[in-house]
């Protein structure tokens, strides 16, 4: 499972008041945000650059809260097998290109079995929206060795950017790069529904929020995302590709 010149002084002002309204409006920086400059990889309609001065110390967007210490447990199927995913938020932090990134710690099951171990690492920008600066990632086999490191990857290293995990103000149609690191991890996402119905073992409601996922490096798997204000994510499921589910069953905020 499982992220951004005129011809005098007179136009030099006019210009940069409407970048500033730009950014803001994109949710994004303007010039002369304190530190060093960060490359988004979030693509068009976004900001292409930011700096840590733009963020915030915590993660409390309402669609996707993370509070330290919250948990969720999730349970689905993948490839015919039952699947439990557990994410669990750090105490800890995390700083990535001067940006203190909160923690999260993944683990999915498959077959009663741990199979993937993820530590995720978003950040909240002053607008609301939260940023994904990278993961360290490791497959295991059925003896819990690490048989791969594939999708790891940490913005501001070889080339990699952060994307833009989701909106603060989510409005249908937008969309972005959700994270960056070319040939290894290009997750997209679009808001397809503000108020679409889901009911899942922990929660029901007509309010929920709806993306689309893809990735061009797997162009035949196509995912659908519900989150829930004030909980996160609730539901995923392939609506093309190979058969994978997952819904919430428990959330303990922390």
């Amino acid at each position: 499972m499982r992220t951004r010149s005129g011809i005098g002084r007179r136009a030099g002002i006019a210009a940069a008041v409407t970048a500033a309204v730009i950014a803001a409006a994109a949710g994004g920086s303007a010039a002369g945000s304190p530190g060093p400059a960060i490359h988004s990889g979030a693509g068009p309609g976004w900001p292409k650059l930011l700096h840590p001065g733009d963020f915030v110390r915590r993660v409390d967007n309402p669609w996707f809260p993370l509070e330290p210490g919250s948990f969720w447990r999730y349970r689905g199927a993948k490839d015919g097998e039952h699947m439990t995913d557990v994410v669990r938020i750090a105490k800890g932090t995390k700083r990535i290109l001067g940006v203190r990134t909160t923690v999260v710690h993944d683990t999915v099951l498959v077959g009663g079995r741990p199979e993937e171990e993820t530590f995720d690492y978003y950040a909240q920008d002053r607008h609301g929206n939260v940023w994904y600066f990278g993961e360290d990632t490791k497959e295991l086999n059925a003896s819990g060795k690490v048989v791969s490191r594939e999708g790891s990857f940490r913005a501001g290293r070889d080339g990699a950017r952060a994307g833009l995990y989701i909106p603060g103000h989510p409005k249908v149609g937008q969309s972005a790069r959700q994270e960056f690191f070319k040939g290894h991890a290009e997750d997209h996402f679009r808001v397809i529904d503000r108020q679409a119905r889901v009911s899942v073992p922990f929660v029901t409601t007509r309010h929920a929020l709806r993306t689309r996922e893809w990735t061009p490096l797997e162009p035949g798997v196509v995912d659908n995302k519900y989150y829930v204000h004030g909980v996160g994510t609730v539901r995923e499921f392939a609506v093309k590709g190979p058969v994978e589910k997952l819904h919430l069953v428990d959330f303990r905020r922390g």
